[in-house]
């Protein structure tokens, strides 16, 4: 029997070596890196794009210092979206690797080892990264010659003779399944922990006692975010004298938000306490609430990509309207409305890309819920068993969706005001103003309230999309036959 078996629930040992890639959560991570890979190539063969329309323009053809931003901002949001991809993939592998515990211990208690047990699904991870990869590197092309094309009828000075092979085509691909079968790797680090004993067993979470009882290995989570506030710090002070304290604090804002995703297993339960009050007193609600807390990874691990896809689109709307409100207060006369019309189209424009590791985080939230579901049927048959409804059990599976997006949105408004804030301080804080042309010093964070209620009315709709197939998996099996499952 190989280590395949270890990994594969049930029989499919006997089947396809490919047959575990229909198991839940795979196809959803072979998306997550799909969206990651395309939208990688789609910004390289963009960039590509825009800087060979810069040089056909005939008055600043001789200048590439916005192609060269523009290339930078590429790679940052390339950057940026495979970052998040990684979380969501880590996370997501770590949730399978918890609903096989008893799988793992069995193949331990037989003699295989574990760390022949991770390779298999180190392995795995590569596949669906190159899965992915592959089909994303297909979709951006796809994208970027339809974006060529209309690109030929609106730009006046599109280049004739432009090729989509571009040298730098297939560096988003590559990276998106290395790095997925890097998260793979981290989030299969559970194998190790398996013991023989837990045959006995079921698939487990770590309860909220035993993540509680084990501070040690947090530490490196604390070392990250203390690490990424002495930056962002550094960046804000740097920020008063040069316009470079931004890149400081760009790796402060990356090691912080690293160290807050590794330790959110800590700081994401108080939150989760808090939200889980304003659910009422009933007997759903109160179950909903318990749920989230009972298994901290679990909950934290759901919440961490929402996180994420919100503190990133806040940050930049914080940033950009800061800068907008900076430019707006050098004059006592009235703006006229298309003086701002340039800014506020590079604004869409990067808020629309930035939404996609938003998108990439949501499918990781109802990946993530949909295998809670399916591996939690034994609970949610005994408490169909014991008198729930399936209106109550649905609305409970409800209630703990909406539970964690609402505390992972919460987080992230208050984390993507700061990051925003901090972005645009260490950029602009040095920038001289009117009337003296004496540094702009502290800049005041302004938030913009429209991007803020559409982020809160996506969430709302992400909870309903997220929960709508775990509720129908949780009432689909007979509580007789949960009862009964492994």
């Amino acid at each position: 029997m190989t280590a395949l078996a270890t990994v594969v629930p049930e029989t499919r040992t006997t089947g396809p070596r490919l047959a575990w890639l229909r198991d839940r959560g795979m196809g959803a991570s072979v998306l997550v890196a799909g969206l990651s890979s395309a939208f990688g190539v789609f910004l390289v063969e963009i960039t590509a794009y825009i800087g060979a329309v810069l040089q056909a323009d005939p008055f600043i053809g001789d200048s590439g210092t916005l192609a060269v931003v523009v290339a930078i901002l590429s790679v940052l949001l390339t950057a940026v979206a495979m970052y998040v991809a990684a979380i969501v993939t880590a996370n997501t592998f770590s949730t399978i690797i918890a609903g096989r515990t008893r799988q793992i211990a069995l193949m331990r208690l037989i003699g295989a080892t574990a760390r022949a047990q991770r390779a298999e699904v180190g392995r795995q991870g590569l596949v669906v990264g190159l899965l992915g990869a592959g089909l994303g590197l297909l979709a951006g092309l796809l994208l970027s010659a339809a974006a060529v094309q209309l690109g030929g009828q609106l730009v006046a000075t599109a280049p004739s003779s432009f090729s989509l092979a571009q040298p730098a085509l297939a560096l988003p691909a590559v990276g998106v399944a290395l790095t997925t079968w890097a998260a793979a790797w981290v989030g299969s680090r559970r194998v190790l922990a398996v013991t023989p004993l837990q045959a006995l067993g079921g698939a487990v979470e770590r309860t909220r006692d035993e993540v509680s009882g084990r501070k040690g290995r947090h530490v490196g989570a604390w070392v990250l975010l203390i690490s990424g506030a002495a930056l962002l710090a550094g960046g804000v002070v740097l920020g008063l004298v040069t316009p470079l304290g931004v890149v400081v604090a760009f790796f402060g804002g990356i090691l912080s938000f690293t160290g807050l995703a590794l330790g959110s297993v800590l700081f994401m339960p108080p939150v989760l306490r808090l939200v889980g009050r304003l659910f009422g007193s009933s007997a759903t609600a109160r179950l909903a609430a318990e749920n989230a807390l009972r298994y901290p990874e679990r909950s934290s691990r759901m919440a961490i990509g929402v996180v994420m896809g919100v503190t990133l689109v806040t940050m930049f709307a914080v940033a950009l309207e800061s800068s907008k409100r900076l430019m707006t207060s050098q004059t006592t006369e009235e703006i006229p409305p298309e003086f701002f019309a340039p800014y506020d189209a590079f604004a869409a424009i990067m808020m629309v890309l930035v939404a996609v590791s938003a998108v990439i985080a949501a499918v990781g939230l109802v990946n993530l819920l949909t295998i809670g579901v399916v591996q939690r049927r034994r609970e949610l048959g005994l408490l169909r068993s014991i008198g729930l409804s399936n209106r109550q059990v649905r609305r409970m599976v409800l209630l703990e969706a909406t539970h964690i997006t609402v505390a992972a949105t919460l987080t992230g408004l208050v984390l993507g005001v700061l990051y925003g804030w901090i972005a645009a301080q260490s950029l602009l804080g040095s920038v001289p103003v009117l009337p003296e042309f004496t540094p702009a010093g502290l800049v005041a964070p302004q938030v913009p309230w429209l991007p803020v209620v559409i982020i809160v009315a996506a969430t709302a709709l992400l909870t309903l999309v997220a929960a709508a197939t775990p509720t129908r998996l949780a009432t689909r099996v007979a509580p007789v036959e949960a009862l009964a499952a492994d």
